[in-house]
C-alpha cells in the first residue's frame, strides 16, 4: 500500500487584517472594500518559502525516524533562489544524509499537486519515502486583489509504502496552456487576466473534465467522494466545479479564505493536510490542483488517519496567531517600501561560501558536539571539550540541537542596532540536556522575553546580502507554543 504516512504544515504567526489594507487603498481602489473581511497569513521579514518549508517538514516528521527519507521535493512559485537547489537547503536544515536526493518544482499554480502526484508515483515505483513540501511567499502588487487574498504558508507530506494514513488510489493529469495569469522572467508581479473568463473557460471546463477522467480511470463514482479539495481563490468556484463533476455539495472543503488566505501552489496541499485531521477511515478524498491544466489525486483514509498529523498541523498553526494591522510594516517586509535604515544597516553582508560549506552542519542544521567521555554538550562542535578539568581532544560526536527545548538564560532588547522589526531581541538560551547558544529571538513580544521562558529553535533568515542577492540562514529562538 502506497500513500501518505504523515502530514505537517506551517502558518506564520502574524495575520494581516484585510480591513487595514482596504482602508489604506480606499482613496485609490475603493472596490477592495468588498474583500476587506477576515485576515491573511503574513510572513515575518525573516521568513521565506525555504524557512516555512523547513518548519512544515519538521511538523510532519515529528516523532518519526528521518533516516527513512530518500528524497526531498520542494514545490513553489516563490523559490528564493533561481540557481541554487532550494530543496537542498531544506535537506541541510533537516540534517538529512547527503545521499538524500533533492528536487525543486515550479512554474505553475499546480506545482504542489504535481509534486505530490509525482512523489506518490515514485514511491509506488520503489523509490523509497519522499518528503514532498509546497511552500509559498508570493509578492503581490499593492492595491491588487492578490495582495488581499494571498497567504504565506506551507504543507509537507511524507509519502511511502506500508502503514499509511491515506491510501493513494490513483491520479490523473491534463496539461492545457490556459494562461489565467503569468509572470515573466524579469517581472516582480503576476499579470492577471479577467476573472470571469478564468472561471468560465478555465475552472468550469478544464477541472470537471479532468475529475471525471480521474474517477473513471480509478473505478470510482462522483457520489463516493467524501471530501472535495481544490482551493480556488474565486468565490463559489469550488462548489461549481464539484457540481459539474457530480460530487455532492457537502463534500466541498472550506478553503480557509477568511482565516488563512490563498497560498498559491501550496493551497491544495494545505487543505488536504487540514482535511486529514478530521477525515474518517474509509472516506475518499479528491484533491485538485489547477494551473495550465489540472492534477487530480484520489485518496482513501485508512484506520491510521488519526495519526497522520505528527505535530501541530494546520489547525494548530492557525490557532497560533497574532493580528497585524500595520500595513506599512507589511509593505516594508515585502520589499515595497524602501525605508531609511540608517548607518547601522550599512555593514557589508558578503557571504563567505567556503566557511558556509565547511560549517554547514552547524550553520544550517544547528549541530553541535557531545563529548563521548564526559557527556558535556556544546555549540559549536570543537576538537577540545569544554568539560571542566577535562583535557580530552577529538572525542566529540555530532549533537543536534534543533529539536531540543531550551530556556532563556539571558536576554536583551536592542533598539540601537538595526533590525527590520525593532527592537532586536536576543540572548543566551540554555538547553534542557545541556549546552548554551547565543541566539536572536523571533515571534516575541516584550511579555514573552523573561529568564526561564521555554523556547525552541526555528529556521529563519539571518541576513540578506542585497548587493549580491544571497540569503543567509540560521536558527532563532521562538516561544515554545507546544508547552
Amino acid at each position: 500500500m502506497v500513500g501518505i504516512v504523515s502530514v505537517g504544515a506551517y502558518v506564520p504567526r502574524r495575520r494581516l487584517q484585510r480591513q487595514a489594507v482596504a482602508a489604506a487603498h480606499a482613496w485609490f481602489a475603493p472596490g477592495l472594500k468588498g474583500l476587506g473581511r477576515g485576515e491573511r497569513a503574513m510572513a515575518c521579514w525573516d521568513e521565506d518559502a525555504i524557512t516555512m518549508a523547513v518548519e512544515a517538514a519538521r511538523d510532519g516528521l515529528e516523532g518519526l525516524d528521518r533516516a527513512r527519507v530518500a528524497k526531498v521535493v520542494l514545490a513553489s512559485t516563490s523559490h528564493p533562489f533561481l540557481d541554487r537547489q532550494n530543496a537542498g537547503i531544506v535537506k541541510e536544515a533537516l540534517n538529512l544524509d547527503d545521499a538524500v536526493a533533492t528536487l525543486d518544482v515550479a512554474g505553475s499554480q499546480r506545482a504542489g499537486a504535481s509534486a505530490l502526484l509525482d512523489a506518490l508515483q515514485a514511491a509506488r515505483g520503489g523509490a523509497g519515502d519522499v518528503l514532498c513540501i509546497a511552500s509559498e511567499r508570493r509578492r503581490a502588487q499593492p492595491a491588487s486583489e492578490l495582495e488581499m487574498m494571498a497567504a504565506d504558508a506551507s504543507a509537507a507530506f511524507l509519502v511511502g509504502e506500508g502503514a499509511v494514513a491515506a491510501d493513494f488510489i490513483g491520479g490523473h493529469s491534463v496539461s492545457v496552456d490556459f494562461v489565467d495569469h503569468f509572470r515573466g522572467e524579469s517581472r516582480e508581479f503576476d499579470y492577471n487576466w479577467e476573472s470571469r473568463w478564468v472561471r468560465d473557460e478555465g475552472f468550469a471546463k478544464i477541472a470537471p473534465a479532468a475529475i471525471r477522467q480521474a474517477l473513471d480511470k480509478n473505478g470510482l463514482s462522483a457520489d463516493q467522494i467524501g471530501r472535495f479539495i481544490m482551493g480556488a481563490p474565486m468565490r463559489s468556484v469550488n462548489e461549481a466545479v464539484a457540481k459539474a463533476s457530480g460530487i455532492p455539495a457537502d463534500a466541498v472543503v472550506e478553503p480557509l479564505a477568511q482565516v488563512l488566505g490563498e497560498a498559491g501552489c501550496a493551497q491544495p496541499l494545505i487543505l488536504l493536510a487540514h482535511a486529514l485531521e478530521t477525515a474518517r477511515p474509509g472516506e475518499i478524498l479528491c484533491v485538485v490542483g489547477f494551473g495550465q491544466g489540472c492534477d487530480v489525486l484520489l485518496f482513501r483514509a485508512t484506520d491510521r488517519v488519526a495519526r497522520a498529523k505528527a505535530g501541530l498541523g494546520v489547525s494548530g498553526w492557525l490557532a497560533r496567531r497574532a493580528p497585524e494591522s500595520n500595513y506599512i510594516k507589511f509593505l516594508a517586509w515585502n520589499g515595497h517600501l524602501d525605508l531609511d535604515k540608517g548607518m547601522r544597516a550599512e555593514a557589508d553582508q558578503k557571504p563567505v561560501l567556503t566557511a558556509l560549506y565547511r560549517s554547514r552542519k552547524a550553520a544550517m542544521a544547528l549541530v553541535g558536539g557531545r563529548c563521548t567521555q564526559t557527556g558535556v554538550v556544546q555549540f559549536p562542535k570543537s576538537d577540545i571539550s569544554v568539560a571542566q578539568n577535562a583535557r580530552t581532544k577529538g572525542t566529540q560526536e555530532d549533537y543536534p540541537f534543533a529539536e531540543r527545548r531550551a530556556r532563556i538564560f539571558t536576554h536583551t532588547a536592542d533598539s540601537l542596532a538595526f533590525s527590520p522589526d525593532p527592537p532586536n531581541y536576543y540572548g543566551t538560551v540554555e538547553f534542557e540536556e545541556g549546552g548554551r547558544i547565543a541566539m536572536e529571538f523571533a515571534d516575541v513580544e516584550a511579555s514573552d522575553v523573561e529568564v526561564g521562558a521555554v523556547m525552541r529553535p526555528m529556521f529563519r533568515i539571518k541576513a540578506v546580502d542585497e548587493t549580491r542577492g544571497f540569503t543567509k540562514y540560521f536558527w532563532k529562538a521562538v516561544p515554545d507554543f507546544r508547552t
